[in-house]
């Protein structure tokens, strides 16, 4: 299959803290990639270079073969690729849709813009609440609304920061079953998760990222069942009550 994220070589410091270090991977078009690691892997530094947050102190990243690498993050919306975030800060006394809304006219005039963010609504599951205030949200909602703004975008690659964080197992399932569709309808995921039953249900392939490199990348059998995953994550205060 085509690759439709290749990244080579990404490495990025602060003030001498190596961050990332020549982070090497590729992405197959439509399929799901899971990202796992302790907590200071690099994990949220990885997403925020690939999406132009940061930029890379070197190394390319390549977005359907057009190079992206340290473009403004306005840009790589625009390009194809968006991210979530773990902490959701929507606009608070603004409405379910206008949130939306909002995220769409990147590409879409107001008018549109409206329409789109209906349909996406219908998508995750907010319809009902289009006109309640962000503010007012309960964390599963808010969880949904930060999913619905970054479709809105029409992103062809999803980057995931912990899109389940908070949930309760019962909250979880809709969320998965979500990201299973839009896999189906050909959106390429990368997400960033501690839930490991989510991991190994959802991913075609997972990279382990440890001190901010590559500790390895396979199969979720394969990952999981690694002596070194286990002793640098999953055997190191790694948690998945509830799952």
């Amino acid at each position: 299959m085509t690759a439709i994220l290749e990244v080579t070589g990404v490495s990025k410091s602060f003030s001498g803290l190596h961050a990332l270090t020549d982070v090497t991977f590729s992405v197959e078009q439509g399929s799901i990639l899971g990202i796992i690691g302790p907590n200071g892997a690099g994990k949220t530094t990885l997403f925020n270079a690939l999406c132009g947050t940061v930029k890379p102190d070197s190394g390319r990243v390549l977005l359907r073969g057009k190079d992206i690498t340290g473009r403004p993050a306005h840009r790589t919306t625009r390009d194809g690729m968006v991210r979530t975030f773990q902490l959701m800060r929507p606009f608070a006394t603004m409405s379910v849709r206008d949130n939306v809304a909002i995220a769409a006219q990147g590409k879409h005039r107001r008018p549109q813009a409206l329409l789109h963010a209906d349909e996406v609504l219908d998508r995750v599951g907010l319809a009902d609440l289009r006109g309640t205030p962000a503010a007012d949200l309960s964390t599963a909602h808010l969880k949904r609304l930060e999913l619905a703004r970054a479709l809105a975008t029409d992103p062809k690659v999803l980057l995931l920061d912990e899109v389940l964080a908070g949930l309760v197992p019962a909250e979880r399932e809709p969320v998965l079953e979500l990201l299973l569709e839009l896999r189906r309808q050909g959106t390429t995921l990368l997400f960033v998760e501690h839930v490991m039953s989510a991991v190994m249900r959802l991913s075609d392939r997972v990279l382990v990222l440890d001190q901010g490199q590559v500790l390895m990348e396979g199969a979720p059998a394969e990952v999981t069942s690694d002596a070194r995953v286990v002793e640098a994550y999953l055997g190191g205060g790694f948690s998945d009550a509830g799952s």
